[in-house]
């Protein structure tokens, strides 16, 4: 048996990377070129980033590479013309490259919307996802769970609370969740009042205390719209209710995330921000590879402390329970308003504040289906963008 086990440890994955050149996706090819002999790197993709996409198709060696930008395709087909590298373009690219026979499992580390259609494309050819793409379970997560019972497709979370959550459940199989606590840093503006946020730049918005990440999810955790989402998220992961997940502000983020169960006992997964660490699990669960990663000492953090969020100045975390409570394609509505919202802000065409503002009128204006099809999904995504579009506008 151990023997088997050992085997089944160090059996080779072939592994797609959707995103290889954002935060998740850079940080996921440093933990294969860490364990060569476990990961066979099939696919890397990237939306506009020709030239760091390049040099990772270099570097690794995939089998196939993806860039979404069509104008940018005779620029990567013709770095890599020499090469052993088949070179696609494209959104529907990407939902072709994940079915080869040759990948086993999918990191989904794409930004936003644009991950649901290849993760489906991805649970349809039966592949297990690494899920780094909260949005897809936020946009479509009835559709998406329902897909992977019917395939018999494995969901491995790769955001640190939602991977500590399934890090603490492995021997609670019979043991119901009665909560979890997914924590939050509180981001850079933690203690601001409404007055304070009206004044804050983009520029303070990206500097996150704890994480280094995209501007997007930096920008989302500043306004505490990415724990909304994960919120959502959690509750498709670990089909649980809205009373079933709470929200600590954990400064230090040292404690990942929490699980309590029926007996009031408690069970925490707890380390240094350090998003490698989740990223290897997903693509090695149920097995732990040693590493080289810094060790958390108690004596550094003598003090972690824990407060109640503020969900009537930051009301992005309201807007998301309340997305979450309404259900149908509320969620995917509030998604698509805050994506249009944050790239505004980041482009520096409306305020912080603005964000709430602009997610708040889309969510509670929109058609709403409750029970949504892909196609309900798809059109809601399209008049969501739509609105908020106008309101950036006005």
């Amino acid at each position: 048996m151990e023997q088997e086990n050992d085997k089944q440890k160090h059996k080779k994955r072939g592994v797609a990377i959707l995103g290889s050149t954002g935060s998740i996706g850079t940080q996921a090819l440093e933990v294969i070129e860490s364990y060569p002999e476990l990961f066979d790197l099939q696919v890397i993709t990237a939306g506009n980033n020709a030239d760091l996409l390049i040099e990772q198709a270099l570097k690794f060696n995939p089998n196939m590479v993806v860039i979404g930008d069509e104008t940018q395709y005779n620029k990567v087909k013709e770095a890599l013309w020499n090469e052993d590298i088949h070179v696609y373009c494209g959104a529907d690219a990407l939902c072709q490259v994940v079915q080869s026979t040759d990948v086993d499992v999918v990191l989904t580390a794409l930004v936003g919307y644009a991950g649901l259609k290849p993760t489906i494309a991805a649970i349809e050819a039966k592949k297990d996802i690494a899920l780094a793409n909260k949005e897809t379970l936020v946009v479509a997560g009835q559709l998406i769970t329902a897909m992977a019972k019917s395939y018999g497709v494995n969901i491995y979370p790769v955001d640190s609370e939602h991977s500590a959550i399934f890090q603490c459940l492995p021997g609670e199989f019979m043991n119901p969740i009665e909560k979890i606590y997914l924590t939050a840093s509180g981001g850079p503006f933690r203690g601001y009042s409404t007055e304070q946020l009206a004044q804050v730049t983009k520029a303070q918005a990206l500097k996150h205390p704890n994480w280094s990440m995209g501007a997007k999810i930096t920008i989302d955790s500043a306004t505490m719209m990415n724990k909304g989402l994960e919120v959502i998220e959690a509750k498709w992961l670990f089909n649980l209710t809205a009373e079933q997940i709470d929200v600590v502000v954990h400064p230090q983020s040292i404690v990942h995330s929490l699980v309590q169960f029926e007996d009031g006992s408690m069970k925490a997964q707890m380390g240094l921000p350090d998003m490698k660490l989740p990223i290897q699990y997903a693509l090695t669960f149920p097995y732990r590879l040693k590493t080289n990663y810094p060790r958390f000492n108690f004596m550094d953090y003598p003090n972690l402390t824990f407060e109640t969020p503020d969900r009537i100045t930051f009301k992005n975390l309201d807007l998301a329970y309340q997305a979450m409570d309404r259900d149908g394609t509320v969620p995917c509505a509030l998604n698509a308003a805050n994506e249009i919202a944050v790239q505004a802000f980041l482009d520096e065409r409306i305020a912080f504040l603005d964000i709430a503002r602009i997610n708040e009128h889309v969510m509670n204006t929109v058609t709403h289906v409750s029970k949504p099809s892909l196609e309900d999904y798809i059109a809601i995504d399209l008049e969501a963008r739509r609105m908020a579009s106008l309101l950036v506008g006005k």
